[in-house]
């Protein structure tokens, strides 16, 4: 029997590129968000933390395999609603799923599950969650995995969590949005810490790809030699850039679209310490006066600290490949976003 997909968090970034790849190769596939952005897929609207409306939704489309890739902007949100989302929403979906009898779960984390400000370098998944989390986010993050994996095999739920990394690609505005204003300011010449840290970014169809695999793997049985179900992986590009030569590629694509705007100046590179110094400085400043800050310590470890993953796991048991590079996403979301740009000053 074909699977029956509910992709829960269908509107954003990530669940739209998983909900389209679905329908575009002919499954059965529904979505449920609090917002329809879209309407060339079935959508049922409504809050993942009402356990009724989730029960209701899995049994009149007879779900046999939900993709849970919702959960609140990781910079914008109040605490609150992470806990509300992604933990007690998790487990409405997880206990819903399993009253119902559905087969396969597949759950978007995060690779900052693991991450704790220092560098991590080729780490895989045998790397302990972090005991330091550095935001709210990952903490609720790190108790949404163990709910789901310790749901795995609960009345034949087979279960499976993905970490991608620094997911970006058109559609997204979080990235994009803040390289342009800096851009846009002036001040691309700043650069904070050494650039001698190698990220991840991922692009956001090599995402997709990734947890569909993941939902086609868990049909097959369980294999001794490369396990899928109950398990954990990293997602990335498996090609990791040093963290200020990704931004420099950005404003450099956006140089084709503002010829002579920029005059290309040596970087004035602020050292790590004193970075966070002046985070803590403007977090006090932003207390005081009753606002988000402009630059945060949090801000300024994730643009210092190494952070690359190995994905040989996934490549072994996913049959992961990343099929669309770095470069060639960074043309994308740059083109679709001065098409957004233009659209939106018309």
């Amino acid at each position: 029997m074909p699977d029956v997909y509910l992709v829960v968090g269908g509107s954003g970034l990530l669940g739209r590129y998983i909900a389209k790849q679905l329908h575009d190769r002919g499954d059965n596939v529904s979505v449920l968000d609090i917002v329809q952005r879209y309407d060339d897929i079935p959508f049922h609207q409504g809050d993942i933390c009402d356990e009724q409306l989730v029960f209701s939704v899995l049994r009149k489309c007879g779900v046999t395999c939900v993709i849970h890739c919702a959960s609140p902007q990781a910079k914008s949100a109040a605490p609150a609603l992470f806990w509300k989302v992604n933990v007690d929403g998790t487990k409405a979906l997880i206990t819903a799923s399993v009253q119902l009898g559905v087969g396969k779960f597949v759950y978007t984390s995060s690779s900052g599950v693991v991450f704790d400000g220092s560098d991590l370098q080729n780490v895989d998944e045998s790397h302990p969650y972090t005991r330091k989390t550095l935001d709210v986010y990952m903490d609720t993050k790190i108790q949404a995995e163990r709910i789901v994996l310790e749901a795995n095999g609960n009345n034949g739920l087979a279960t499976v969590v993905l970490r991608p990394s620094r997911i970006f690609g058109p559609g997204d505005r979080q990235i994009i949005a803040g390289l342009y204003s800096t851009y846009m300011t002036g001040r691309t010449h700043i650069q904070i810490g050494n650039n001698k840290n190698l990220t991840d970014w991922t692009a956001v169809v090599n995402v997709a790809d990734a947890h569909i695999l993941a939902a086609d793997r868990l049909n097959a049985p369980i294999s001794p030699d490369a396990p899928v179900h109950g398990q954990v992986f990293f997602i990335t590009n498996d090609d990791a850039w040093y963290f200020w030569d990704f931004t420099n590629g950005i404003w450099s694509r956006l140089d084709a679209y503002y010829p002579g705007r920029r005059q290309k100046r040596k970087a004035t590179v602020i050292p790590r310490w004193l970075g966070m110094c002046l985070g803590a400085l403007f977090e006090f400043e932003a207390w005081i006066r009753g606002r988000k800050p402009s630059m945060t310590r949090f801000n300024i470890t994730f643009s210092c600290a190494a952070r690359w993953h190995n994905i040989s796991k996934a490549k072994r048991a996913l049959g992961y490949t990343p099929r669309i590079s770095v470069s060639d996403e960074m043309d994308e979301l740059v083109k679709w976003w001065m098409s957004l740009y233009e659209s939106e000053r018309m």
